[in-house]
């Protein structure tokens, strides 16, 4: 896969860019300043004296010239005074554009005009040209004269160039070089400040390649600059990063969770198994065994059979929670709730004494399952009496406090250990007192996946040797 330019480069190259149009469009600026006020005098000046001339100032006699251009030695052609003309460099000439006349300094050497300049100056324009004579540059300034005694000609006056067109060049040189020198500089340095600039950026994809090799959700970006645009990204990355660990957690415990669940359920469903399946061999067998041996068999398949069922029924329970399966919000007076939860807990067992504490309060209302919430006090009522000793009372009350509705229930039996308490609402989790029993550990799982998913909470206090309370709470209706 082919590379792209990276941002690092395209910032310097921009920046780069950017001054060098600024540096180019300075220079010219200041080149053009320069050039203009070197020649704006020169220009005034030949203007002036070619004013000077046209306007009344010491005119020289034209001076005749012989057909190649040098001065002719005549006898009729009158000799020029030196110092007739103010000024040095100046020409006259017909509208035909012979030479007419000039100054002695010029020393018989012509001032060129182009044809386009004698065309202007024909028409009247005014006209400034350099042209080099005698390998000298010089600026030609011609213009068209009419006097008053009804002479007209063409005028031009000239001034040596050089100086100022070497101090230009020297200006052109300085610029270029000056400006070459900027730009490799400005380069460098954007290249240094791009880096500096974007090592933020390049930290944060450092720590994202790391966590992705090592998985490690745990490490942050640590940025201590302001929070600019880049404090900001490291920030949000920093969020992303703690909601990515908090879910990673949470997918982590639910396989877990889920591991152990599979393990407990292949666990607790092996035993019925086993039994069921070793009580059949025996019914296989020849000979035959004795009747009243068959019938314990039967009976203790029986047995099995009725623990495998109330297993499978409870894992189906939880597998509809873990589903999210929505259960019915309906009005459930809690009253009658809890006495029907009351007759129905005496038949648990013959010794069991059950109190009842709900209030005649036809009010007191809640939204939830009814079939659900009985079956979570059922399973609390049971647990409490397979817990309490015999003549000991399990007492269900139901109270209402500050909008809040509470169903306990109450047993006087050996307790909770602390150590043991944070874990039985966990699934397949038995504590020690209750390993001796038939129970697979998921009661009490199932009634807190119940009550959660009605909106309600269960909670248990319990000390060693005083019995426990659950208490489920739910929003009064």
């Amino acid at each position: 896969m082919r590379r792209g330019i990276s941002i690092r480069l395209r910032l310097t190259l921009l920046y780069t860019a950017i001054l060098t149009l600024t540096v180019i469009a300075f220079s010219v600026f200041i080149y053009a300043t320069q050039e203009q006020s070197a020649f704006a005098g020169i220009k005034a000046n030949l203007e002036r004296q070619a004013d000077f001339f046209v306007n009344g100032g010491n005119r020289p006699e034209p001076q005749p010239f012989a057909p190649h251009g040098e001065p002719s030695n005549a006898p009729t052609r009158p000799d020029l005074p030196s110092g007739t003309l103010p000024g040095r460099w100046t020409q006259t000439r017909s509208l035909a554009g012979e030479v007419t006349g000039q100054t002695l300094d010029l020393s018989g050497t012509t001032l060129p005009l182009s044809d386009a300049g004698l065309a202007a100056v024909q028409g009247g324009a005014k006209w400034f040209e350099t042209v080099i004579v005698q390998d000298e540059p010089l600026l030609v300034y011609s213009q068209r004269f009419n006097r008053t005694d009804s002479t007209t000609g063409i005028v031009q006056t000239a001034f040596p160039v050089g100086q100022p067109r070497q101090y230009l060049a020297t200006l052109r040189l300085m610029l270029l070089g000056g400006s070459t020198l900027a730009i490799v500089a400005a380069l460098a340095l954007g290249w240094a400040l791009a880096g500096a600039a974007l090592y933020p950026i390049h930290r944060i994809t450092q720590t994202a390649q790391a966590i992705g090799a090592e998985r490690n959700f745990g490490r942050r970006v640590a940025h201590h600059g302001p929070k600019d645009e880049v404090g900001q990204l490291a920030l949000t990355f920093n969020a992303m990063l703690a909601e990515l660990e908090s879910g990673y957690r949470q997918i982590e415990e639910a396989l877990s969770s889920q591991r152990r669940f599979v393990a407990d359920a292949s666990h607790e469903l092996r035993t019925p198994l086993t039994t069921v399946r070793g009580n059949i061999e025996l019914l296989g067998r020849t000979p035959p065994v004795a009747a009243d041996e068959r019938a314990e068999i039967l009976a203790d398949t029986t047995e099995e059979v009725d623990r495998l069922i109330r297993l499978v029924n409870q894992l189906l329970v939880l597998a509809r929670a873990d589903a999210g399966q929505k259960l019915r919000q309906e009005p459930i007076p809690v009253t009658a709730l809890v006495q029907d939860v009351c007759r129905q807990a005496k038949l648990l067992s013959a010794s069991a004494e059950i109190r009842c504490d709900a209030p005649a309060d036809t009010e007191l209302m809640i939204l939830g399952d009814h079939d659900a919430l009985k079956q979570v006090l059922l399973i609390l009522a049971d647990n409490a009496v397979a817990h309490t000793p015999a003549g000991t009372p399990v007492i269900l009350a139901a109270s209402a406090t500050d909008g809040r509705v509470q169903m306990s229930v109450r047993d006087r039996g050996p307790g909770i250990a602390a150590d043991v308490l944070p874990h039985i609402f966990e699934r397949f989790f038995r504590g020690e007192a209750s390993r001796t029993g038939g129970g697979a550990g998921l009661g009490l799982a199932i009634a807190k996946e119940l009550v959660e998913a009605q909106g309600g909470a269960i909670t248990v206090e319990s000390q060693s040797g005083q019995g426990s309370v659950f208490t489920i709470t739910f929003a009064h209706a």
